[in-house]
C-alpha cells in the first residue's frame, strides 16, 4: 500500500462551515448568530457571564493574603554545607553563593540562600552568601571562619 492510495475517513477531510457567504450555504445572513442582541454583535466577550446567575467567582469565597513583594529566601545549614562539600567536590575553605547555584547545587529562582545554625561544620570555611542568622555567624566565627554578606 502506498501513501497515496490510502483513504480517509470521513471526519479526517471536514471542511470548516465558512460564515456569511450566502444563504446557499446555510450560514448566510447574520452566519449563525441569530437577530439582534449583544451576542450578535462583533467584539463581545462576556467572560464569566452566568446568565443572570451569581458567578462562580463571586459565590466562591476568598481566602489568604499573597504579598507579590515578599522575598524568596531558601534556607541551608552547616549540616548541608557538610554534605555539599563532600558530594560535589567543592573547596571546602571558601564557599560562594554564586558557585551553589552555577553547579545548580540551589535553584536560583527559589531565592537566596540564608545560613542557619543546624549542625556543625567539620573545616574552618569562609562563606559569601545573602543573608545569615546571628547564631551561625557566632558558630562560624567561633570556629574560625569568615562570613561576608552579600544583603542585608
Amino acid at each position: 500500500m502506498k501513501i497515496n492510495e490510502l483513504k480517509s475517513t470521513l471526519t479526517s477531510n471536514k471542511k470548516n462551515k465558512r460564515r456569511g457567504r450566502g444563504s446557499g450555504s446555510g450560514l448566510g445572513k447574520t452566519s449563525g448568530r441569530g437577530v439582534k442582541g449583544q451576542k450578535s454583535r462583533s467584539g463581545v466577550s462576556i467572560n464569566g457571564f452566568e446568565g443572570g446567575q451569581m458567578p462562580i467567582y463571586r459565590r466562591l469565597p476568598k481566602r489568604g493574603f499573597n504579598n507579590y513583594f515578599k522575598k524568596k529566601i531558601q534556607s541551608i545549614s552547616f549540616k548541608m554545607i557538610n554534605n555539599i562539600v563532600k558530594k560535589h567536590n567543592i573547596d571546602s575553605t571558601e564557599i560562594k553563593e554564586d558557585e551553589l547555584f552555577n553547579k545548580k547545587i540551589f535553584k536560583r529562582s527559589k531565592g537566596n540562600l540564608k545560613l542557619l545554625n543546624i549542625g556543625q561544620l567539620d573545616k574552618t570555611t569562609n562563606i559569601e552568601i545573602s543573608y545569615a542568622s546571628k547564631k551561625a555567624i557566632e558558630a562560624l566565627e567561633k570556629l574560625g571562619g569568615k562570613i561576608k554578606l552579600t544583603k542585608k
